[in-house]
């Protein structure tokens, strides 16, 4: 791989997504399986006069659990924190705290050198903030989502009072946070009001399942999925929740929408996929991250391919494309 190239993503993620500025304390959390792509981040970093400090730990078993203690502690002391991981720590508690003590946070889950190279982190991040924000306005505003699609998604999501997110990429303020390559609109849906059916044809980045080979439907009543059916990805599912005693687990915890238009395809890249252009998924675990209430040992997301969300009757995705811009 052309080394100067993986330099050039590098810089895409200090300059454009982290906005670093000389004399920032950084922070680069990351772990054997994802090191590489870590040092060039702390490179490209350096080059800008910031004080870098790389914190290497063992890989987390699942996306959402905590980092190392002594991780956790320094992560409170940065004023950027980068997170080239293999499991993913964006629904910790540590990530939280950080973010509330107005650190700024990118994460960089399953991030390959392959993907400094080419795909989603050369989307045009600044162009379609104002698309992310404007999505995220629209889950601020409306009281119920409903989403369809043609594979047998039917699901109503309650989300009175609740705020959408943004996540376009960029996080250049106190407390902000974004992954990469997302490009992300989401809201957590009010605990115990969704119901229906969904259909996820399109992949799960988490638990090492990727792009899906068989639909997985679940049933959710009361905020909760009550049922899990599919191929083994399904039976991939149904094994974690068992490892934990924790109803948690069960939560519907997330309603997002991908907008990155570098990402045209599943493809089995973690954040390609979780920023697929026009896909809508749920995240099902920890929404406490994300304006919700639940804290669950673990948490994924599970998208859609051709979905249809409707805002309190407004279409704003139809069958996986944007209405509104």
């Amino acid at each position: 791989m052309d080394s100067v190239q993986e330099m050039k993503g590098a810089s895409i993620v200090v300059d454009t997504c982290a906005a670093i500025e000389p004399g920032e304390d950084v922070l680069v959390v990351t772990d054997w399986q994802v090191s590489d792509v870590a040092e060039r981040v702390a490179a490209a970093a350096n080059e800008r006069d910031a004080n870098v400090t790389m914190a290497m730990m063992d890989p987390r078993e699942y996306d959402g659990n905590e980092p190392e203690d002594t991780v956790a502690a320094a992560m409170m002391e940065a004023d950027v924190i980068i997170t080239p991981v293999h499991r993913s720590i964006t629904h910790s508690s540590a990530t939280a705290e950080a973010k509330e003590n107005g650190a700024r946070v990118i994460s960089m889950v399953k991030f390959t050198d392959e993907q400094l190279v080419r795909g989603g982190l050369y989307a045009d991040y600044e162009g379609m903030r104002p698309h992310c924000e404007e999505m995220a306005r629209k889950f601020t505003e409306a009281s119920e989502a409903r989403v369809t699609s043609p594979q047998g998604t039917d699901v109503t999501v309650d989300l009175e009072g609740r705020d959408g997110n943004a996540h376009p990429g960029i996080a250049d303020e106190p407390g902000e946070f974004t992954a990469l390559v997302h490009i992300e609109s989401n809201i957590a849906p009010v605990e115990g009001g969704t119901d229906g059916t969904v259909v996820f044809d399109g992949a799960i980045p988490n638990l090492d399942i990727g792009v899906l080979e068989e639909p997985v439907r679940m049933e959710i009543e009361d905020g909760a999925v009550t049922s899990v059916e599919g191929g083994k990805e399904a039976k991939t599912i149904e094994r974690v929740w068992a490892e934990h005693d924790d109803p948690a687990v069960y939560n519907i915890a997330q309603l997002a929408v991908g907008m990155n238009p570098e990402c045209p395809e599943f493809n089995g890249w973690f954040s390609n996929d979780h920023g697929r252009y026009g896909n809508v998924h749920f995240g099902i675990g920890t929404s406490s991250n994300l304006g919700g209430t639940t804290r669950a040992p673990v948490h994924f997301d599970a998208m859609m391919a051709e979905p249809t969300l409707e805002l309190d009757g407004e279409v704003v995705v139809e069958d996986g494309e944007f209405t509104f811009f």
